[in-house]
């Protein structure tokens, strides 16, 4: 039976001829590893070389596995990893339930994607905000909206670049519980980047320090 989770398997990143991290991990299903360190340090650099987005001058050696399947040389939109960032990055031409529709995999009726869109609201306390404007939402509605989008595009591996720095004290707080409570119901690897002490304790699991 192929080993579940996501595996760094002999990552080696350089940029150019200079060496930036080395790292042997596994992170199983529902698990989390952080990897902490001071801006500049490679960390965001890490997360597109498992998203495939590593670019020049930047290189990469090792291999990527994601449930047992070599990733490593994949198209990105082939992985099935879920990426979070510090900024929501949600349309500001569509309204939320267009944000959370863009998500969803092809297929299925009108019928069937606009009950996947409600279920994805409700389950974040969202219950009724298709229609709404993006720019009417608080900080902490708009993470929920874009952790909801990631997730119904089914991903496999749940990627995090510092994605609760810029909400205030309390949201910060209960965005992070959300989004590691619904990593973990899911099954999902995590890999958090951050140089916040606090996200590290929150999540749990294995810290790395880097630099």
């Amino acid at each position: 039976m192929a080993e579940r989770g996501l595996v760094l398997d002999g990552l080696r990143i350089a940029r150019g001829a200079a060496p930036l991290i080395a790292l042997d991990a596994r992170i199983p299903p529902g698990g989390v590893l952080t990897l902490m360190g001071p801006s500049g340090i490679g960390k965001s650099t890490l997360l597109a070389a498992v998203t495939g987005t590593l670019a020049p001058p930047f290189r990469m050696a090792g291999r990527i596995l994601l449930d047992g399947r070599d990733i490593t040389s994949l198209p990105t939109e082939r992985r099935r990893v879920g990426i979070l960032f510090q900024d929501e990055l949600l349309f500001p031409h569509l309204s939320v339930g267009g944000n959370l529709a863009f998500g969803l995999p092809p297929g299925g009726s009108r019928a069937q994607r606009r009950a996947r869109i409600e279920a994805a609201l409700a389950e974040v306390d969202l219950a009724g905000f298709a229609g709404r404007d993006p720019a009417t939402l608080s900080g902490g509605q708009k993470a929920r909206v874009a952790l909801m989008r990631m997730l119904l595009s089914d991903p496999r591996a749940l990627l995090l670049d510092e994605p609760f720095a810029r909400l205030d004290a309390a949201l910060r707080d209960q965005t992070r519980r959300l989004v590691f409570d619904l990593a973990r119901d899911r099954g999902l690897p995590v890999l958090l980047v951050t140089h916040d002490a606090a996200d590290a304790t929150a999540a749990g699991g294995e810290v790395i320090r880097l630099g």
